[in-house]
């Protein structure tokens, strides 16, 4: 890959024994950085998430060794701990190693993680930001994430902690903000995420959009209210990945996805 490098800066060698942390974005691969191409071009080693489009893995160099080692809730997965080690271990190897994420490494990730447990085993690491899925999904559905008009603030927040202590409690408080809210990953615990938002004073009439397999042949898009959205989901059998967005910045996609071209 050659830019004139007045406009992109040389792309660093990925080294014999380093680790790149990359972010795939929401799953397009028109909507990788320059980056994260770079980094499938030159890994020997290609550890992937569940929720890395397989157009994207097509993008590795031939020789390269795939690694399965995705998270899906409710379905058998290999721990966190387990992957830690594959990791630092092909590094070890003397692999180029490329830890290849469904949206943005350290948004919901556990890119963070995976950066402790090389720096403990002292293994060289880069952070290559992508797309988190949750921002994006919402753009490219018409769905600013924040506008003058409707909100100063956004908030992102990952679903599958509902069921943790204290969880409901600190969904009501989310409620209790006004802010527009991003779920990532709830659909499994969506009816008890509804119940604390509207007893921390959401209204039921709150507008809301689930987004599903975004930017995927199999996308999927839902538009309803917070009183209907746990029946309207199992209606439609929206399946996972989703991310659901709850505030009024939900309601500018009947506004402005009119006026947007298709990708």
């Amino acid at each position: 890959m050659s830019f004139p490098p007045d406009i992109v800066p040389p792309f660093p060698e990925m080294q014999l024994g380093e680790v790149w942390l990359v972010g795939a974005g929401p799953g397009d691969p028109r909507l990788l950085t320059l980056m994260a191409v770079h980094a499938l071009a030159s890994a020997d080693t290609v550890i992937h998430d569940a929720l890395v489009d397989p157009r994207i893995l097509r993008l590795a160099r031939e020789s390269a060794e795939l690694h399965f080692a995705g998270k899906r809730g409710g379905r058998p997965s290999p721990n966190q701990r387990d992957i830690n080690e594959l990791i630092v271990a092909e590094a070890k190897r003397g692999r180029r190693v490329l830890r290849l994420k469904g949206g943005d490494p350290f948004v919901f990730g556990r890119g963070g993680e995976e950066a402790e447990a090389l720096l403990r085993a002292g293994i060289p690491f880069r952070i290559v930001p992508g797309l988190t899925s949750g921002l994006a999904a919402a753009a490219l559905a018409g769905i600013p994430a924040t506008t003058r008009e409707t909100n100063h603030a956004v908030i992102l927040a990952a679903g599958h902690r509902a069921d943790g202590d204290g969880a409901a409690h600190a969904w009501e408080a989310l409620a209790a903000t006004g802010q527009p809210i991003i779920l990532y990953m709830a659909l499994a615990q969506i009816e008890e995420i509804v119940a604390a938002f509207l007893r921390g004073g959401m209204s039921p009439d709150t507008p809301a959009t689930v987004i599903s397999h975004a930017t995927g042949e199999g996308e999927r898009i839902l538009e309803t209210r917070v009183s209907a959205l746990v029946v309207d989901i199992q209606s439609a059998a929206i399946e996972a990945p989703a991310v659901i967005v709850v505030g009024s910045i939900a309601a500018l996609r009947a506004v402005l996805a009119p006026g947007m071209v298709k990708p």
